[in-house]
């Protein structure tokens, strides 16, 4: 299972994370270090959230629904 969860990186590179986790063994984990300030939550989420949405946006059936949008291109 895949999980996101937030964290705060000081000017250290100690990483704190937001939530309690508990794993019945050691994991690999994926950091990404944004720009932006930690309390600018809101354009994050949306970052974040891009890829998962672009698998829906994609698709032909998402295409044809919006076609008579882009007639005059």
């Amino acid at each position: 299972m895949i999980r996101a969860i937030e964290a705060i990186i000081d000017e250290h590179g100690n990483v704190r994370l937001l939530e309690t986790v508990s794993l019945p063994s050691s994991r690999r984990a994926f950091v990404m270090i944004l720009d932006d300030p930690a309390n600018s939550t809101t354009h994050e989420a949306s970052l974040l959230s891009e890829p998962v949405l672009a698998q829906d946006w994609n698709r032909p059936e998402e295409d044809a629904a919006w076609s008579h949008l882009q007639q005059g291109r």
